[in-house]
């Protein structure tokens, strides 16, 4: 059903930094068993043949961290995965999660388990204050057009004037210069999105009803609290490096039930051990080599040859309070700067049929202090195919408001919201909710963020990062970058043991030639510009 690249390569990470280790102890004596794992006779022959294993442990479940577990265990490495308390495979986002055209390496892993856990390609819409403002066809069904024209013209602008339109052709310029670059991203990161947006002359409509409840379900916040080079990279990633992209589909039931409970079999099959309930409080290292050289979860400890962290921001940052390594090194300081968005997942059981509009619908105009994402369940999920009443989910991003009332209040707030979006809402009655509060969850990129977020090598030898936070030049988005950070931490743990072969990470799609035409002018002159005096005196 989806078609995949033939082509693989991988991804640049590789530095000297962390490669051949002096003075790193690799011996089949240097790992040691669990503190938990005991004396028991029957299983020393286990315990001998695991010990001549490389240790790994990964902290984290989500995308990244599963990532990461997939590919060390296909390298033989002894993996254990260690949950903090939200559920083995729990998915790294919350809520219902759309999976995007250019997810080639999800898609490719999907494959290699096996599963067809996908609805098909799906129509879209989006809804400002007003009412309904665009809706998205299956692009990929369309005559394709380059960039920006084919987001432009097949999109159906229901309100907005053509003259509006055109006002967000000057955005190209940002785009162009925009090449996910340290340099592109330290230039744009300091502004917020509204101010990019108004730099290059979008009109306030345009602002108002497309682009800034795009923001809001898109990065989870307003448009003045984003990061301009987010946006940027978010944007050209998901609607303009190629008409396709923006063509989504959604899993057939929970991502937890389609994607990680056959993958987390899959790993365990493998050797993989999954531990649940596992906080991490510190990690022991080596005062001599710098390495880690065990996992601290309380009472317990887990040696190690090498750790990859897989886990979002505000679990980490948590961790770093409590750990006496983590707190004195500048990198994992820089962390607490960062911040979460709140999120609240509303699925209602409605007492009659009504008819939402498409099978997910964003929705924005809140008081332009959230937005929401109203999924159409008995299109989407097969366990509601059949049902003869409506089952609809919400899911509200930046819902600081939301997160403290009660589940009836919260409920009456929802009905009230998304009545001006589906029609006869108000008059079916709710016979059952389910309501799910998510603190400080996603990620937020806000203006100046970038300088606080990490790389995947860390001051720590044998520590790796993964995760959607983490810097990475892949060029992916959401659950997509999640993903690759993980196989790019299984690759640098490969690179620091010596030991198996590297993950094909799939690169995203080339640009259009026209695209990449632009960009390489827009580097020499930027290069020329910068050799003239005075060019960096002045604020850019």
């Amino acid at each position: 059903m989806l078609a995949m690249s033939k082509w693989f390569t991988l991804t640049p990470f590789m530095s000297n930094s962390f490669s051949k280790r002096v003075g790193f102890s690799n011996s089949p004596g240097s790992v040691r068993a669990h503190v938990n794992g005991g004396g028991d006779d029957t299983n020393n022959s286990k315990n001998n043949d695991k010990k001549k294993k490389k240790k790994v442990v990964v902290v984290g479940s989500g995308w990244a961290g599963l990532g990461a577990a997939h590919h060390l265990c296909k390298q033989g490495y002894d993996v254990t995965v260690l949950d903090g308390g939200d559920g083995i495979g729990s998915p790294d986002n919350v809520g219902i999660e759309g999976f995007w055209y250019p997810y080639k390496n999800i898609f490719s892993l999907v494959d290699e388990l096996g599963i067809k856990p996908f609805t098909s390609w799906t129509k879209s819409a989006q809804y400002s204050g007003e009412g309904l403002e665009v809706e998205f066809p299956v692009y990929q069904e369309l005559p394709q057009l380059p960039t920006p024209l084919g987001t432009l013209y097949h999109t159906q602008f229901v309100r907005l004037p053509l003259v509006d339109r055109l006002t967000s052709l000057p955005l190209m310029a940002a785009v162009i210069d925009f090449d996910n670059t340290d340099v592109a991203w330290k230039k744009y990161d300091s502004i917020t999105a509204r101010e990019l947006f108004k730099r290059f002359g979008c009109s306030e409509r345009l602002y108002q009803d497309i682009f800034g409840p795009l923001l809001q379900v898109g990065l989870f916040a307003p448009a003045e609290q984003c990061s301009a080079a987010a946006t940027l990279g978010l944007l050209y990633y998901l609607t303009l490096a190629h008409q396709k992209h923006f063509d989504v589909a959604f899993c057939r039931g929970t991502t937890k039930q389609k994607i990680f409970e056959p993958w987390v079999e899959s790993l365990k099959a493998k050797g993989c051990e999954m531990l649940e309930d596992k906080k991490v409080t510190d990690f022991n290292f080596d005062e001599e080599t710098g390495c880690v050289t065990e996992v601290v979860c309380g009472n317990e400890t887990y040696s190690v040859d090498a750790v990859v962290v897989a886990v979002g921001i505000t679990s980490l940052q948590e961790t770093i309070k409590k750990s006496a390594a983590l707190c004195k090194r500048e990198e994992f300081l820089k962390v607490l700067n960062l911040a979460g968005i709140d999120v609240v997942t509303v699925k209602l059981w409605l007492d009659r049929k009504v008819a939402i509009p498409n099978p997910s619908n964003a929705c924005a105009g809140f008081d332009d202090l959230f937005g929401c994402t109203v999924f159409d369940l008995n299109v989407i999920h097969d366990e509601h195919k059949d049902d003869t009443e409506t089952v609809l989910e919400a899911d509200f991003y930046h819902a600081n408001e939301l997160l403290p009332l009660n589940d009836e209040l919260v409920t009456e707030k929802v009905i009230s919201y998304l009545s001006k979006y589906i029609n006869d809402l108000e008059r079916a009655c709710v016979v059952d909710k389910e309501i799910g509060r998510f603190t400080k969850r996603l990620t937020h990129f806000f203006p100046g963020s970038y300088k606080s977020m990490m790389r995947g090598s860390t001051s720590f030898p044998n520590l790796f990062m993964a995760g959607d936070w983490i810097i990475t030049r892949h060029g992916s988005w959401l659950q997509e970058k999640s993903y690759v950070t993980g196989l790019e931490a299984a690759n640098r743990v490969v690179d620091y043991l010596e030991e198996g072969s590297f993950a094909k990470v799939i690169p995203v799609e080339e640009e259009e030639p026209h695209i990449e035409a632009l960009r390489s002018l827009n580097r020499r002159l930027n290069e020329v510009i910068s050799q003239v005096p005075l060019s960096s005196y002045f604020l850019q």
